[in-house]
């Protein structure tokens, strides 16, 4: 009888616990993924909480089953995140994949739905377009770029189109073949510009979205300086410019885009290094404010974040070289109330967070880099 009486008192304390669960966020928080670009266990994916008003960032997830997730993207519902993986080696003879997950809620949790081959090597860079239906990748090794339909649930098929480029440029040390750095879709998601840093070219292709597929463009390419090796490019929110950040002439080029026949042409160059500037750096990112003011590109060797004024026909005016407070700054992403800018310093293994003055678009510290592994991407839900 008393063996009863204390099993019912032990069962009622159990009940009476509250239950554990992941931390939910607050009315004013951001979830935000940033990439850890490792092999094996290193390997990973940590969710964060970020405090948009404090700029401070609060680990409360992380994903293991993802290995070199050097690139991701998320699905324009934000149900979705998609990431590169690659078993083993980055870049090696196994072609990578694409690994899509499902997003528990607000928690920062995922659940792996599948992978699908890149078709490629030291696969680099994913976009998906506003419908959610069609997922692009450029892999760098190979030089190639491929399209995948997506399905209903988030999961992905097989690759429906694939490119190989072909060609060199004027470096035989880093330009001896193609290497596709980004593959990007216009915001009328008609279509997609690869940016070749072993071309010096950007290659403009046709989407045809109900069927997942990129044709070639009749404007098949554009040229960049010679030399420039083109990285990443991003479109102005109005549409009608397209900004490249060259990582070996470390620039950044602008072009005007003609939306109904998708047309680039070439407006203005100009440098992402202070005057005098006589080491060694290469660009990476490029990222403009929601607002369309101003424009960030990443120096690593300078370890820098270069801030632009955009003027109304698009060119560029340099704000200030600020340090990225780490070393190789990979990637950058901006909240999107315009007020933070956050910083994924990769081999210097940490993630800073800026504010954005938004009267003139220079940039100033939020506080303390937080440490993490290898971050390569920072994506915000």
């Amino acid at each position: 009888m008393i063996r009863l009486f204390v099993r019912s008192l032990l069962m009622l304390a159990v009940c009476a616990l509250p239950s554990v669960s992941a931390p939910r966020l607050h009315a004013d928080d951001l979830l935000v993924f940033v990439s850890a670009f490792a092999p094996g266990d290193d390997g990973a994916i940590h969710a964060y909480r970020l405090d948009v008003a404090a700029g401070r960032l609060k680990p409360v997830h992380r994903t293991t089953d993802v290995e070199h997730p050097f690139f991701m993207t998320l699905s324009p519902d934000n149900r979705f995140l998609y990431a590169i993986h690659a078993p083993g080696q980055f870049g090696g003879k196994t072609n990578e994949q694409v690994a899509a997950y499902e997003l528990d809620g607000e928690t920062g949790r995922m659940t792996l739905l599948n992978r699908q081959s890149t078709r490629g090597t030291a696969s680099c860079y994913l976009d998906i377009d506003q419908t959610g239906k069609m997922l692009v990748v450029a892999n760098y090794s190979t030089g190639s770029v491929a399209s995948l339909p997506v399905r209903e649930d988030g999961s992905l098929g097989e690759a429906a189109s694939f490119v190989q480029h072909a060609g060199s440029s004027v470096d035989p040390a880093r330009q001896e073949g193609p290497h596709a750095h980004s593959i990007v879709i216009s915001p009328d998601h008609r279509f997609a510009f690869a940016a070749d840093l072993g071309l010096d070219q950007l290659r403009g292709y046709r989407l045809d979205v109900a069927a997942a597929t990129l044709a070639t463009h009749r404007q098949p390419f554009v040229r960049t300086p010679p030399g420039a090796g083109p990285r990443h490019l991003t479109f102005h929110p109005d549409g009608r410019h397209v900004y490249v950040i060259n990582e070996m002439a470390n620039s950044v080029t602008m072009f005007d885009y003609v939306p109904e026949p998708g047309l680039l042409i070439e407006q203005q160059t100009i440098s992402t290094l202070p005057e005098g500037f006589d080491g060694t750096s290469y660009c990476a990112d490029v990222k403009i404010t929601p607002n369309g003011r101003y424009l960030y590109g990443t120096n690593r060797g300078h370890d820098s974040i270069a801030a632009y004024e955009i003027a109304s026909d698009g060119r560029l005016s340099l704000v200030g070289i600020e340090p990225s407070l780490g070393k190789g700054p990979q990637n950058l992403a901006i909240t999107p109330n315009g007020a933070l800018l956050l910083c994924a310093n990769m081999p210097g293994n940490n993630i800073a967070v800026f504010r954005i003055n938004p009267e003139n678009g220079s940039l100033t510290s939020a506080g303390p880099p937080v440490s993490q592994p290898g971050p390569s991407c920072i994506m915000i839900r």
